[in-house]
C-alpha cells in the first residue's frame, strides 16, 4: 500500500548484469543508483530476491510485474529463468511476463505461462519485427485462447540497435481486428511521436490500456493534451520500467496527483492493473 492505496507497477526489468549487452549506466538511463540499487544484487549481480522484495514493499508496491526480455542485438538476454527465483521467494507480490522472439513462438508462450507469466510481452522495436507480423500470430492466439493480455512496446527506444519504425501502434488494428477478445497493453503510451495514435486505440477499444512506464509523470498531461484527459487516465496502468526511474513510490504519487479524482487514481495505480493481469486485488 502507498499512502493508504493499493499500488501495482507492471513494469519492472529485474536483470541479472552479467547478460546485459549495453553498459550498465546505459540501462540504468541516468539515473545510476539513485534507488539504491546496488543493494539488490550480489556480488555476481544477480537480483537478491529478498532484498529486492523488501525493497518493494518499502516503495509501497503489493504487486510488481517482471520482464523478460530476449533480445540479444539490443538489452542482452534476459531469460524468464532468470526471474523465476525472484518471483518464487513472494508469488504474492511478484510475478512474471513471458517473452519470445519471435518463433518457434506458440509452445514457448505456453511453456512460460506453465512457469507462472501472467502476461506475453513484444518487442517490435528491438525484435525487428512488426507487432503484426504474422509470425507473432500463433502467440497471439495461444494468449487469447488463455485470457492472458499481451504488452506491445509502443514508443521510441534510444538502445543502440533498436528499430523504431516498428514502434507504430497503427498496425495494432490489424491484431484487433483478427483477435476480438485479445487484450492488447500499450507499454511506454506512444512514446515518442505516437501519443495521439496510442490513445485513439485506447479511447476507442476496450481491450486497450496505456501504460505509463518510462513516462515522466510532470509532462504526462502534455504529452495528450489534445486528448480528453478525464476519460483518457480510466484507461491507463501504472507502470514504471523501474530501475530507470527516480523511485517507484515517487513516481506513483506523481501520477496520483495528476488524477481527476481519488477513484481514478486507484484504479491508475491498481485496480485497472488487477483486471487486465488477472491479479489478486490488494
Amino acid at each position: 500500500m502507498l499512502d493508504g492505496m493499493p499500488l501495482i507497477d507492471v513494469h519492472l526489468h529485474a536483470a541479472r548484469l552479467p547478460t546485459l549487452k549495453m553498459p550498465r549506466d546505459t540501462w540504468l538511463q541516468g539515473f545510476a543508483d539513485s534507488a539504491g540499487i546496488e543493494r539488490l544484487y550480489d556480488a555476481d549481480g544477480t537480483v537478491v530476491p529478498s532484498a529486492f522484495d523488501a525493497y518493494l514493499a518499502a516503495e509501497g508496491v503489493d504487486t510488481a510485474l517482471l520482464m523478460s526480455e530476449y533480445s540479444p542485438k539490443v538489452t542482452g538476454m534476459q531469460v524468464i529463468e532468470d526471474m523465476l527465483p525472484i518471483a518464487a521467494h513472494n508469488p504474492d507480490r511478484i510475478k512474471i511476463i513471458a517473452n519470445v522472439n519471435p518463433h518457434p513462438i506458440d509452445d514457448e508462450v505456453r511453456r512460460q505461462f506453465a512457469l507462472g507469466a501472467v502476461a506475453l510481452k513484444i518487442h517490435p522495436v528491438h525484435a525487428g519485427a512488426a507487432a503484426n507480423d504474422r509470425m507473432l500470430y500463433p502467440a497471439y492466439e495461444a494468449c487469447q485462447a488463455a485470457g492472458v493480455p499481451v504488452v506491445v512496446h509502443c514508443g521510441t527506444s534510444t538502445f543502440p540497435g533498436a528499430a523504431n519504425t516498428y514502434a507504430d501502434p497503427v498496425v495494432l488494428d490489424d491484431v484487433l481486428r483478427d483477435f476480438r477478445s485479445l487484450t492488447l497493453v500499450l507499454a511506454h503510451g506512444g512514446r515518442g511521436w505516437w501519443y495521439d495514435a496510442a490513445a485513439f486505440l485506447a479511447l476507442s477499444h476496450d481491450r486497450v490500456w496505456i501504460e505509463l512506464s518510462g513516462l515522466p509523470p510532470t509532462r504526462l498531461r502534455d504529452y495528450y493534451s489534445r486528448q480528453n484527459w478525464n476519460r483518457l487516465t480510466k484507461r491507463m496502468i501504472f507502470g514504471t520500467d523501474w530501475p530507470g526511474i527516480p523511485g517507484i513510490a515517487a513516481n506513483a504519487r506523481a501520477i496520483a496527483r495528476l488524477m481527476p479524482d481519488e477513484t481514478t487514481a486507484a484504479q491508475v495505480l491498481a485496480a485497472n492493473a488487477a483486471r487486465v493481469y488477472n491479479l489478486k486485488s490488494a
